[in-house]
Formats: C-alpha cells, sequence, structure tokens
C-alpha cells in the first residue's frame, strides 16, 4: 500500500510540474546541441529575446516565488526522465546597479534574500538558509527580493550588503541546491535601482543583446 501511495506521488509531482512547465517554457531545442543539457532560465521573455539558436530555455516568471515553481517543474521533470537531463542552470537576465560604478554584464559569486530575515527567524529557533555561493563568479554580490527598487533609500539600504539587485536569483540558486543542480547567475545593469528604474522597458532589449553574446561564448567557446 505504501509503495502504491509512493507511485501515485510521484505520477502526481510530474504531473503538477508538467503542467506549470508546459505553461512557461519555449523550448527552441530541435535537436542535440551542445545547450541540450544546459537550461537558460529568463523571468522574462523580452531579457531572452537574443538567446541562441538551439538553446534550451525556460521563461519563468517574475517574482521569487513563480521563479522557483517554475525551475521546480523542470528539474522534477528531468530527474523522473519526462525530459533530457539537466546538468546546470544559467540565469540570465538585468539588475540594477546598487553602485554609480557599476555598469555592463556580471556574474555574481554570492546571492542573498533581502527580503528574508534569516537573523530574526535564526533568534526564533528557526535557521533558515539566505544566501549562497555560486560557481565562477567575478566577485559581485547580487541582492534579490520581491520588490521592484526605483527608490533611492531603499537603494542606499541594499548597497551596503550587495552590489545588484534582481527579483529571481536568489530563488534559482535556493531550487538547485535543493536538486543539486549548479546555477550560475548572469546579470546585465539596466538600471540605476533608483527613480530611473521605470524606464527599464526601454532598456531591457540592449541587456537582452548582451546576455545573448555571453551565452554564445560562454558555451560554445566562440
Amino acid at each position: 500500500m505504501a509503495m502504491r501511495r509512493n507511485i501515485w506521488l510521484i505520477l502526481w509531482s510530474i504531473g503538477r510540474a508538467g503542467y506549470a512547465y508546459s505553461h512557461v517554457t519555449s523550448l527552441n531545442v530541435t535537436k542535440t546541441t551542445v545547450y541540450s543539457r544546459v537550461l537558460v532560465v529568463s523571468a522574462t521573455r523580452a531579457e531572452a529575446a537574443h538567446v541562441p539558436d538551439g538553446t534550451r530555455l525556460l521563461v519563468s516568471g517574475l517574482g521569487k516565488v513563480t521563479a522557483a515553481i517554475a525551475l521546480a517543474g523542470a528539474l522534477t521533470r528531468a530527474v523522473h526522465g519526462v525530459d533530457e537531463p539537466i546538468d546546470a542552470v544559467v540565469n540570465i537576465g538585468t539588475a540594477g546597479a546598487l553602485h554609480d560604478h557599476h555598469s555592463g554584464l556580471f556574474v555574481p559569486s554570492r546571492v542573498l534574500e533581502h527580503d528574508l530575515d534569516a537573523e530574526v527567524l535564526a533568534e526564533l529557533g528557526y535557521p533558515t538558509v539566505a544566501s549562497w555561493d555560486l560557481p565562477d563568479g567575478d566577485g559581485t554580490v547580487l541582492a534579490t527580493g520581491d520588490s521592484f527598487i526605483k527608490d533611492s533609500q531603499r537603494r542606499a539600504e541594499l548597497a551596503r550588503v550587495a552590489d545588484l539587485v534582481d527579483m529571481e536569483g536568489a530563488a534559482f540558486a535556493r531550487v538547485g541546491a535543493h536538486f543539486g543542480v549548479p546555477v550560475r547567475l548572469v546579470k546585465v545593469v539596466s538600471d540605476s535601482a533608483d527613480e530611473s528604474a521605470v524606464d527599464w522597458p526601454a532598456r531591457v532589449d540592449a541587456a537582452a543583446r548582451l546576455l545573448g553574446d555571453w551565452l554564445v561564448e560562454a558555451v560554445t567557446g566562440r
């Protein structure tokens, strides 16, 4: 009886993941390529507008919960053999700069959740992981939270602990760590995380081109 229940739970989880995955994923892979076992994840289609042909692409949606659900679904399907295995996850996207000297493309070495109060939770007896070290980074720190930062005062507060800010990176890192799959975050500065950040839609395509170029060079070596 227990074995039958476990089987049904596995089938249910695959089905749920499959539903979520089919509704948020764009797969450009038509045959096995160098990209096939690397899952590229973007929060929006705009940020992934210039990914190379043959990219295995997941468009997750915005925010930590949505991002986590989407990636967990994709990795669950891969683990259970519904989809091809995933050896690594690369999250591409834009970020706000928390310091004026930051511009261009960054590959953070660490990501943290700026809106999860891990210290207080630990004092209450519930130690909680809220930051992750990332492979092959450039030394920068990314702060992730569900707020779109467009306020100079909040920017200054976050600048004490990070260099960049986004809305999904830590969620991808958390899910990757849970599944034992390495995650790299690749971010292009699109705004200064202040009052000018509302101009993001006008700047995203230029950032997407830089992200596409990085993918070609990083994956193929060209």
